[in-house]
């Protein structure tokens, strides 16, 4: 399943990509067969559009959306309304102390989310994350181990809640406080690594962080350098000091994902709904940027409309290759 999955990704993203290379051929050397080149450098970007009243626009082309790489434009190579590419998820759960009056509908709403927005060919994980980061369930399909997994999420305990029956590189891992950057990062470098296609991680959090090993900086890093793409519930008790919203902002911003303040269990419910609409109704914009070099250096990347009353969700930027 896990092969076939990856399989179809790779090849849902080289038939859009083929299909420009082979025009372009068409277009310069129509004396000559068809040369297959193989290109390395293509940046993909899934991209979302909202316009002023935050309603998702479907119905765009091509010529509506401009790139640039370090302020330099780029061609758009390929270009497609996304609604086949799998999707790989990872649902982090909070189950610090803090959530601890939310939990029961972070699971009911989380539940049905996973219900809604997977399909044929889409996976997910869960994990969990306060002192311990834990893996519930690795990736599957299976809509029943997806729901008993979010049902064994538990807020903080002495004993740490380690899913023992879960062994691998995740495990759990024994930290103060709320380790809500570690989870991050484990879940990106550990699990999404070696994903194919779109990638996403839903985090239901206050988005306080208290006592991981990586900073905020490596944990936005680790998704960018696996084109994984952030949305954050941010779900904030008063009664443990809020959310923190800018650490929340920072982490989808720079991925492409959202933020969304969650402040009752019908917003919850919303939340999810809306993130579930997001994952189904993206663009997909491709190019082969002008600058080739293999320095591992970030770039820097910014999608714009043409019609400058749209409002446009996508990564900020990506690390290239490096030799």
């Amino acid at each position: 399943m896990r092969s076939g999955k990856k399989l179809l990704a790779v090849c849902s993203a080289a038939t859009l990509a083929m299909g420009c290379v082979l025009t372009a051929l068409a277009q310069d050397t129509p004396q000559q067969g068809p040369v297959i080149r193989t290109q390395v450098n293509l940046v993909n970007l899934f991209v979302t559009v909202r316009d002023k009243s935050k309603r998702i626009v479907t119905d765009l082309k091509q010529e509506d959306f401009k790139i640039s790489e370090d302020g330099q434009p780029q061609q758009i190579a390929f270009f497609s309304k996304e609604v086949t590419l799998p999707i790989t998820l990872a649902m982090l759960l909070d189950t610090s102390g803090s959530e601890q009056y939310m939990l029961g509908a972070i699971q009911d709403a989380g539940a049905r989310f996973l219900d809604r927005v997977l399909r044929k060919g889409d996976e997910a994980l869960i994990m969990s994350f306060d002192s311990d980061v834990d893996l519930l369930s690795d990736f599957t399909d299976d809509r029943g181990q997806l729901d008993r997994a979010i049902r064994k999420a538990r807020i903080n305990t002495p004993s740490g809640g380690s899913i023992a029956s879960n062994p691998g590189p995740i495990g759990s891992r024994q930290i103060t406080g709320t380790a809500l950057y570690d989870a991050i990062y484990l879940a990106c470098n550990e699990k999404l690594n070696t994903e194919a296609g779109r990638k996403a991680i839903v985090i239901v959090t206050d988005a306080q962080d208290e006592g991981s090993k990586v900073r905020l900086e490596e944990a936005v890093e680790a998704a960018q350098r696996t084109d994984t793409v952030v949305h954050i519930l941010l779900v904030a008790d008063p009664h443990f000091g809020g959310g923190n919203g800018g650490v929340a902002h920072k982490m989808t911003e720079e991925t492409g994902g959202r933020t969304i303040f969650v402040n009752s269990e019908k917003h919850m419910a919303e939340a999810f709904d809306q993130i579930s609409e997001e994952l189904r109704s993206q663009y997909t914009l491709g190019y082969y940027p002008s600058n080739s070099t293999h320095d591992g250096k970030f770039r820097k990347i910014k999608v714009e409309m043409s019609n400058h009353d749209l409002k446009v969700l996508a990564r900020k930027g990506y690390y290239a290759p490096k030799e």
